[in-house]
């Protein structure tokens, strides 16, 4: 366990060479040549004034090396103006990773294709200049690709991760191995990262990305999201004080992870349950361990609820993917899939805490017929603390509901009788949407405000008092969202998908000058830009194959006036936190050079042997006097490890 320290940001280094065995003499002889225009220190003092100057410099020089272009198709013609320097980072994080040279001279190119892969010879590709294919070829989806002379072929997508260097003319990015570029000039840079964007748009949407067609997709409400430049930014460092609070004091300048327990988890950990009072648990293959809460983490109480053997009234069930306490943590609701690799349950079972048995199962019933959720939340942030919470909130693909465990008279149902005599849920209120909203995730503020997100990467945001049309529709940037969080206050919304976190801002200020969130009216069009978190090409590589974020999470407070200080998410093999005040700061040093929506690559990483279930804060009360933030907990499938962050002002 520890953190890693990406060294791929270094200044890129031409005192290694990558040459490959087949590479024929005389051309080595003209790369090395070639390096004398793209070298570092000539590049460096490039200015931008010098931008035509370098160019002819490069034309010239390639017109000197006769390079055997002729007989090419246009689109594989080299240009002058896509000249680039092609690094390879070698070595991982190990001390002898360092950056080589791939190609001292090579060319880059955007190119239309259905053949994405590169697996076969019918390459028919157009130039990035025109969009003269269409998909009536029968070749399948036309869709743009970066390459980089013989050596990269990338579908331009997120997942290529792709990091800017403005300062240094420089993009970072994966395919099958972190590479990066160097441009000659700034020109030459800027346009690189503008075509980019464009191009993803395009793969992303479908759609050419002229200013029509991108307020188009995102409305002109949110053209602060296409534009980040003429977004409103002062709502981000104003939210706190907006609201009554100046930033978090409690933030260090330095912080270090000290991993106070790791136990074993008794194997098949399907998912980890936090609770704020005395007990957190995990469920495995075989039941729900019991672990105590102490102010250095969780630790295993030796107590294991068993599923069967006469526990439940259905042990056929398959093994629950997720538990929801209730009723002041003496209870927790478990979901059981109905199918392996689909999230749908058509019931639930209760499990007794206290009596460590499962005293009914639930089924999820509407107007006589038995529908299904995909998932289940409590009413707000704070209500598992209830004694006498009943009721719950539920998510289906096109439903958003409440459930109560009362019957219609408010009374508490007889949970007795065979499992084929199975109590019906009460669908308290909610809405079926008779279109595709395709629900994905959901959260809940501290006073019950609900925000879901979806498969085409929209968030909405309902009040506590309807479920039926949403206050505010976030667009979304293409890209599914897998899981969303907010914070108590309802102010800050966190989404997670594959490839990046998504950071929102519900703050607005209305007509007449009061500051209110996206929860309680519609925002109008001073919506600001979100904030993008990611990882850096060579540590989303270093990840592993299951490089895809999940679960992202606020530490977690339940009290009005506390503040969230951090923020989670898992991928891989990695737990990547990140400063929740760091993140908020406009003038914060990764968003310097910057093109398009602010990134930030700040972070630590808890690094484990496996791939990681679930990563989540303890509640704040947890929290001791030295550390400024509650412990980590890392659920692995055989592991559960707790984590302090311990720093000094």
């Amino acid at each position: 366990m520890g953190t890693a320290q990406s060294r791929e940001d270094a200044e890129l280094s031409d005192s290694d060479e990558y040459k490959e065995e087949e590479e024929e003499d005389d051309e080595e002889e003209e790369y090395e040549d070639a390096d004398e225009v793209l070298k570092p220190q000539s590049i460096s003092s490039a200015k931008s004034t010098g931008t035509a100057s370098a160019v002819d410099d490069v034309d010239a020089k390639l017109k000197a090396l006769k390079l055997k272009y002729g007989s090419s198709s246009p689109s594989q013609i080299p240009n002058a103006n896509n000249a680039v320097k092609l690094y390879l980072h070698i070595g991982g994080n190990t001390p002898r990773a360092k950056w080589i040279v791939s190609e001292k001279l090579t060319f880059y190119a955007f190119l239309k294709t259905s053949n994405v892969d590169g697996d076969s010879d019918d390459d028919q590709e157009d130039e990035e200049d025109g969009y003269k294919a269409n998909s009536s070829g029968g070749r399948g989806q036309l869709r743009w690709i970066l390459k980089v002379g013989g050596k990269v072929r990338a579908l331009v997508s997120t997942e290529m991760q792709l990091k800017m260097f403005g300062d240094q003319r420089r993009v970072d990015f994966v395919n099958k191995g972190v590479w990066a570029l160097k441009f000659p000039t700034d020109e030459q840079y800027r346009d690189f990262v503008t075509k980019f964007q464009d191009y993803l748009f395009e793969n992303v949407y479908g759609l050419e990305a002229t200013e029509e067609n991108k307020v188009k997709i995102y409305g002109k409400e949110f053209i602060g999201w296409l534009k980040p430049e003429v977004a409103d930014d002062s709502i981000w460092e104003n939210a706190d004080i907006e609201f009554g609070k100046s930033p978090s004091s409690s933030v260090r300048t330095k912080q270090d992870l000290i991993e106070e327990f790791e136990e074993a988890a008794n194997g098949g950990v399907q998912s980890l349950t936090l609770g704020a009072l005395d007990n957190s648990f995990l469920v495995n293959d075989s039941g729900v361990q019991v672990y105590r809460n102490l102010s250095h983490g969780i630790h295993g109480k030796g107590i294991s609820l068993k599923f069967g053997a006469g526990n439940s009234p259905n042990s056929s069930r398959s093994t629950p993917k997720k538990g929801l306490l209730m009723k002041a943590e003496t209870n927790m609701l478990l979901m059981s899939p109905l199918k392996e690799g689909k999230p749908h349950a058509s019931g639930l079972q209760q499990l007794d805490i206290e009596t460590g048995k499962v005293v009914t199962e639930w089924k999820f019933e509407k107007d006589g017929t038995d529908i299904t959720m995909r998932d289940i939340t409590n009413d707000t942030k704070g209500s598992q603390l209830d004694p006498s919470e009943s009721t719950f909130l539920g998510l289906d693909d096109n439903r958003l509901c409440q459930w109560d465990m009362r019957d219609r008279r408010g009374m508490v149902q007889n949970i007795g009788g065979a499992a084929d005599n199975s109590p019906v849920l009460n669908w308290a209120q909610g809405h079926q949407f008779s279109r595709g909203t395709n629900f994905q995730c959901f959260a809940t503020t501290g006073d019950g405000s609900i925000v879901v997100g979806s498969v085409d990467g929209k968030i909405r945001l309902y009040s506590k008092t309807s479920m039926r049309q949403a206050k505010t529709a976030f667009p979304g940037l293409g890209s599914p969202i897998t899981h969303v969080d907010v914070t108590h206050d309802g102010k800050w919304i966190l989404g997670t998908t594959d490839t990046y976190l998504i950071l929102i801002c519900v703050l607005f200020v209305d007509k007449d000058g009061n500051t209110k969130t996206g929860f309680s009216g519609r925002m109008g069009n001073k919506i600001p830009a979100p904030r993008l978190l990611k990882l850096t090409p060579l540590d989303s590589h270093l990840a592993g194959t299951d490089n895809r974020f999940h679960g992202g999470h606020f530490s977690w407070v339940t009290e009005s006036g506390k503040q969230e200080h951090h923020l989670v998410a898992t991928v891989g093999k990695f737990s990547v936190i990140w400063d929740f005040h760091q993140v908020k700061n406009s003038a914060h040093d990764c968003y310097r050079n910057q093109q398009g929506l602010k990134s930030c690559y700040c972070y630590k990483i808890v690094l484990k042997d496996e791939s990681i279930v679930e990563s989540r804060f303890m509640h704040e009360k947890f929290a001791v006097s030295d550390s400024p933030e509650a412990p980590l907990v890392v659920a692995t499938p055989m592991k559960v490890s707790s984590i302090s962050l311990s720093g000094k002002r």
